[in-house]
């Protein structure tokens, strides 16, 4: 990708239980009130246990990357609600990639689900569901798409009515699975950072937004499959152009939607590689300041944030699914951005899910070099944090 497209993607993207809406007043003293979100503001992290284009052999190995009851139990004493699963659908697919990783998946094996390794995942669901988390459960790569590169799709999700019906078939899949379980322990959220890309199989190729009617068809779709088998089913469409924007063709429908806290991404995303075709161009990162000719205050997250206040307003259901910052931001540059976009969303009833609870971004073993941890049953703690996320 070209410095220019680069630029473009950070900027457009974000990366350059009442459930009855109310909208915002102004009090007697003149003063503006927020808008009450559709929906509750749940607050929590991402877990990566299934975020993998390999497909998966059970019984797994140990992995720092696998959540353990008592992670559900540390998020529940420090006061947090909601857990969201991104899923790669070929780790639950019956599938054999070859030990050299060259064996392209057929759109027949797009759909032939590998029963064991679901079962795992409800596992995982109803753990959270036991600490009082909601779960969001999110297919990060879908038949014929995602957001990142790193697996050969047979088709296009955007082009092809083929992978719009295996998703159909994925989504009704879970809709069956786990039909009796309410949509306040459990939401669906569609389709990871949807976004045309030149190149599927290039992550630096060129992104840009969706045609908001082929968006609204395929949201659409789902829901039809969805709402078959739980007509009360809370499902949630991520923002348009890899989550930066609203989507108004879908105000209408019977869905949420989700957008993201990684802006401006020449902080959230500083040397990150998969942004990055060389992460020493990346400019080093300030809060507040000017980064490459740009500044950026608290200011410009409420203006970057607007459209989706607006949609509060609305009386559309708002969560903002993903947030955080690559271990590679200066500590202090982070915290007090995270401070600025924490307030923001706070001020306006929206909820969030960061991105993740452990690992490069996390709040446990993130591998961040300037601090200082605190060894926290032999993971790595960042206490600064963990106390800010529990401010908010």
């Amino acid at each position: 990708m070209g410095n220019l497209d680069r630029r473009t993607f950070l900027k457009t993207t974000g990366l350059g239980s009442a459930m009855i809406g109310l909208s915002g007043g102004v009090t007697a003293l003149g003063l503006s009130l927020p808008a009450t979100n559709k929906l509750p503001r749940w607050r929590g992290f991402n877990l990566l246990d299934f975020y993998t284009s390999r497909p998966l052999r059970l019984p797994r190995q140990n992995s720092r990357r696998l959540s353990t009851e008592d992670d559900f139990k540390w998020m529940s004493d420090w006061g947090f609600d909601f857990v969201r699963i991104p899923i790669q659908y070929p780790c639950y697919i019956n599938f054999d990639q070859g030990t050299d990783r060259t064996n392209r998946v057929t759109p027949e094996e797009v759909v032939s689900f590998n029963e064991p390794v679901i079962a795992e995942m409800e596992k995982l669901v109803y753990m959270a569901n036991k600490y009082n988390m909601h779960v969001s459960l999110n297919l990060h790569r879908v038949p014929g798409f995602c957001v990142n590169s790193g697996f050969y799709e047979p088709y296009n999700l955007w082009k092809d009515e083929p992978a719009q019906q295996a998703l159909y078939t994925h989504w009704e899949m879970w809709a069956k699975r786990f039909k009796n379980i309410s949509e306040k322990k459990l939401s669906f959220d569609l389709i990871n950072e949807p976004c045309f890309r030149e190149d599927m199989n290039d992550q630096f190729s060129k992104k840009s937004a969706l045609p908001g009617e082929l968006y609204r068809k395929i949201v659409q779709g789902c829901l039809d499959v969805i709402h078959k088998h739980n007509p009360n089913r809370l499902v949630v469409a991520d923002g348009n152009n890899s989550g930066g924007l609203v989507t108004p063709e879908l105000i209408d429908l019977n869905v949420a939607q989700s957008c993201r806290g990684y802006y401006p991404g020449v902080v959230s995303h500083y040397r990150a590689s998969w942004v990055w075709e060389n992460p020493d161009d990346a400019p080093m990162p300030v809060w507040p300041g000017t980064i490459d000719g740009k500044y950026y205050d608290r200011k410009s997250l409420e203006e970057f944030y607007r459209p989706w206040i607006e949609l509060v307003e609305q009386g559309v259901g708002v969560h903002c699914g993903e947030m955080g910052c690559y271990r590679e931001t200066p500590h202090d540059v982070f915290i007090s951005w995270l401070n600025d976009v924490l307030g923001v969303l706070t001020e306006n009833n929206i909820g969030w899910g960061f991105w993740n609870f452990r690992g490069d971004f996390g709040v446990l073993d993130s591998g961040r070099k300037d601090i200082e941890y605190e060894d926290w049953y032999g993971s790595k703690l960042d206490r600064r944090m963990l106390e800010l996320l529990k401010k908010y």
